[in-house]
């Protein structure tokens, strides 16, 4: 289902996702402070573009932890409204709810982006 998935992403709804997240990238790159977070906005509109056939691996450390809240309270969580009000509508009919999990998936990327790394889905992943 990846690259079907992916195509049917995209043209019904991952482009506006994706370019949400281009736009919090340039937003956040505004800044000389904001350029590291811009750019991990930037690596997650790939994931928002193209999110099957890949998997979010979390690590946890300090930092992240820290950036997450700050990112959470400027700009995660009207991500995280939009990609879940998409979820629940995919998730209506039975053709859409492998769309509305995928968007599940990036609600909850957009709630925490930092400290998580995009992996394929039939790779093994060791820290």
């Amino acid at each position: 289902m990846g690259c079907l998935g992916n195509i049917i992403w995209f043209i019904f709804g991952g482009f506006i996702g994706g370019l949400t997240w281009v736009i919090a990238g340039i937003l956040w790159c505004i800044t000389i402070v904001g350029i590291p977070i811009g750019l991990q906005c930037f690596k997650l509109a790939g994931l928002s573009f193209w999110p099957f056939g890949k998997k979010v691996v979390y690590s946890t450390s300090n930092v992240s932890f820290i950036v997450n809240i700050i990112w959470l309270i400027v700009s995660g969580l009207p991500l995280a409204i939009a990609h879940c009000a998409s979820g629940i509508i995919l998730c209506v009919t039975i053709i859409g709810f492998p769309f509305g999990l995928q968007s599940f998936k990036l609600a909850k990327l957009a709630l925490m982006p930092f400290g998580a790394q995009v992996v394929p889905t039939n790779s093994v992943y060791m820290e």
